[in-house]
């Protein structure tokens, strides 16, 4: 067959050209006679070093990752594609429906619907050599009440069973809770592979996953920094962010003890999140700025996975202060005073350090769940004098809450960053609340 047509046709039938001359990888689980799991990938043992995201993948190679997750099958094929041009398999997720968005798990019609819909999709890339492992749902138990979807998530793992038979099935909860163990296991017993997303709950996984009734294996499949939902919060309701070097030291412990320490059940994890995204700030969860700068928690994972990476690092944030206080502290201000900020940051190789300070407004576009929200932009106008590590500015007039970011690059590509919460309300409005004086108070006078 000429090349051109060859390439037609196969682009007709939905296949790639990586996917048509490289051919199916087998995957499957093994437990050995001590009842450990091992993930095996083309008959050799695969203990997955995973990132939670699509994008910067020479960079998730060079620090030794093996392994992306995806979240759905939007532009799979190319995903694939270039997973497998990097050396790099894939955890392809299908994203199942939730119940928070209108969905409705006793509607038989739309789950069939669904369930066909994934059944093309399996088909279509289940011969991909970049192709590890199917995840049926992200966290589908998430504000839900129809355990039904349950039922559901069988019915797709069994449909891959039959259809693909060289990649094992799995379906991600919302942190670990011994109902969702007990109902997958009733309801999906198809189910290969628990995947976990958990935060600062990460070190009860190891010891309460057997205890809830799991004695397969498991992924931790999102994991990171502590959630926005689980830090101390102002006065006024902001919550309080780790900062870049915080974050690192979290990442440095976590992957030590909860992951590398239950390998003989947690068959690997994804870290959260390779990529940039807004989630109740612009840098809670992501590993990288908006440039693909990269922060210090990247690092990190090289010290595990590949430390000859480590040719230049991120810079250290050890400190930083607004008018004298840190982060958490009640900072208030009048509106139009002047304020002041410090940031103390050092840079192991000694590279010349580039200071940004932006303020920006409580974002006040909080969802649940990972869903897409809005950042707020960094306010115009806002006039400072900065010299080197400080950064003198005049506070906005608005009353409300605030944040004042800071960042610092090293002119490779690295940056570190921490924001601290402020409030704006002009005291002079607040009126004095009279004395008031008990009974036997005024008679004693």
């Amino acid at each position: 067959m000429h090349k051109l047509t060859s390439m037609l046709l196969m682009s007709l039938l939905g296949i790639s050209l990586l996917q048509a001359q490289s051919g199916v990888v087998p995957v499957s689980l093994v437990q050995n006679a001590d009842g450990s799991w091992q993930l095996m990938r083309d008959g050799k043992p695969y203990y997955i070093q995973g990132v939670g995201g699509q994008t910067q993948l020479e960079k998730a190679k060079e620090i030794g990752a093996n392994t992306i997750r995806t979240w759905s099958t939007d532009n799979a094929g190319e995903v694939l594609d270039a997973a497998h041009k990097q050396g790099l398999t894939v955890m392809l997720g299908l994203w199942a429906q939730h119940e928070r968005h209108g969905f409705n798990y006793d509607d038989t019609a739309k789950v069939r619907a669904q369930l066909n819909y994934f059944t093309e999709v399996v088909k279509k890339y289940k011969d991909h050599p970049a192709l590890l492992i199917w995840g049926i749902g992200n966290e589908v138990d998430l504000f839900y009440t129809n355990t039904n979807v349950w039922y559901a998530i069988n019915d797709i793992a069994e449909m891959i069973h039959r259809v693909d038979p060289n990649h094992p099935t799995s379906t991600v909860t919302a942190g670990l809770d011994p109902a969702e163990v007990k109902l997958i296991h009733e309801r999906a017993p198809a189910i290969d592979i628990y995947g976990v997303n958990t935060y600062g709950d990460i070190g009860n996984v190891k010891g309460k996953i057997k205890q809830y009734g799991w004695d397969g294996p498991y992924m931790i499949t999102e994991w990171g920094p502590n959630g926005h939902w689980e830090v101390n919060k102002t006065k006024w309701g902001a919550p309080v962010e780790q900062s870049s070097t915080e974050k690192a030291q979290s990442y440095r412990e976590r992957y030590a003890s909860a992951i590398l320490g239950d390998k003989p059940q947690c068959i690997g994890s994804f870290v959260f999140l390779w990529g940039f995204k807004q989630e109740t700030t612009s840098t809670w969860y992501g590993m990288f700025d908006e440039k693909n700068a990269s922060s210090e928690a990247v690092d990190v994972l090289a010290e595990y996975w590949n430390p000859s990476a480590l040719i230049n690092t991120a810079p250290k944030l050890d400190s930083a202060r607004l008018d004298g206080k840190i982060k958490g502290d009640i900072i208030v201000f009048d509106p139009e005073t002047r304020a002041q900020s410090i940031v103390y940051c050092t840079d192991k190789e000694g590279d010349k350090l580039k200071y940004v300070w932006e303020v920006v407004t409580e974002s006040r576009d909080i969802k649940a769940g990972g869903d897409a929200e809005t950042r707020p932009p960094a306010l115009m106008g806002i006039r400072g004098k900065k010299k080197q590590n400080t950064f003198s500015f005049r506070v906005p007039n608005d009353e409300g809450a605030y944040r004042l970011f800071i960042y610092v690059y090293d002119g490779n590509n690295h940056y570190a960053y921490c924001n601290i919460p402020f409030y704006v309300k002009d005291q002079s409005k607040i009126k004095p609340r009279p004395l008031s004086f008990k009974k036997q108070e005024l008679s004693s006078k």
